[in-house]
């Protein structure tokens, strides 16, 4: 069995954990896993984020909202009312989940109005962020030039050069399960194009389970199964490509 698991991206506040969530995270130390980050997207998933992180020692919070939830949050001017209280939680590390996402028919200016608030406030608070880009890219690094803050871009997608010049601004990247994907030529090449020092590994469970369990519930016990897959690119055994990961998550986060 593997060991030394850092699971970056989670969702374990997410309906689909709802029948066995206690027993599924009581059980994770025994299979491997030595820290898991749950992403609060809204104001309800972060109060849950940051429930799970009081009940288990090995979870921790970050707090954020999502590009998908901007509007159903409701005015901007009470974003630092509203979730400072989390991101004062001494158990939430992260700024996140945040970002932008053009896939979907999302007001653009309010998601941008809403990334660019909560990159500033990362900076007052001294914490990472954790950024979701989807189909974005030019918008998202554009605000990241501007910034700098430290963080991951989460289940990264981008191409190596894009993917080189984030690290260039002192980002980590995270990999999950579409590596293991049969058309993962892109997130293999950009794992392959970085430092392994800027390398995080996540599962975004429930989501993008890594094959052979594609299309079915994801959990942070899948994640060797991402380090396998690297492991070809990388040239280096899955145990220390989850060892490494560990130690970089642990340095970004102040775990």
């Amino acid at each position: 069995m593997m060991d030394n698991i850092f699971d970056t991206h989670a969702h374990y506040d997410d309906e689909a954990f709802d029948a066995d969530c206690d027993a599924l995270l009581a059980a994770l130390p025994e299979k491997g896993v030595r820290f898991v980050i749950d992403c609060g997207c809204s104001e309800r998933s972060c109060r849950e984020a940051v429930r799970l992180a009081e009940l288990y020692p090995y979870v921790y919070a970050a707090c954020g909202i999502h590009p998908e939830d901007c509007e159903g949050f409701g005015a901007l001017n009470s974003l630092r009312q509203r979730m400072m209280p989390f991101w004062q939680h001494p158990k939430c590390v992260a700024v996140g989940e945040i970002g932008l996402d053009y896939h979907y028919d999302i007001d653009k200016p309010m998601q941008i109005a809403f990334f660019e608030a909560q990159l500033q406030i990362s900076l007052e608070l001294d914490k990472p962020v954790i950024i979701h880009d989807r189909e974005a890219h030019a918008d998202t690094m554009a605000l990241l030039h501007k910034y700098k803050p430290k963080g991951v871009l989460h289940c990264f997608s981008g191409s190596a050069e894009t993917a080189k010049e984030a690290v260039a601004l002192g980002l980590y990247l995270g990999f999950g399960g579409a590596v293991t994907f049969k058309n993962a030529r892109k997130p293999l090449e950009a794992a392959a194009a970085i430092p392994t020092d800027r390398l995080l590994l996540e599962t975004d469970c429930p989501y993008m389970a890594p094959v052979p369990f594609r299309g079915k519930r994801c959990d942070s016990t899948m994640i060797p199964f991402v380090a396998e897959r690297l492991s070809d690119v990388l040239n280096l055994p899955a145990q220390e490509i989850l060892n490494l990961s560990c130690r970089n998550a642990q340095l970004l986060f102040g775990i």
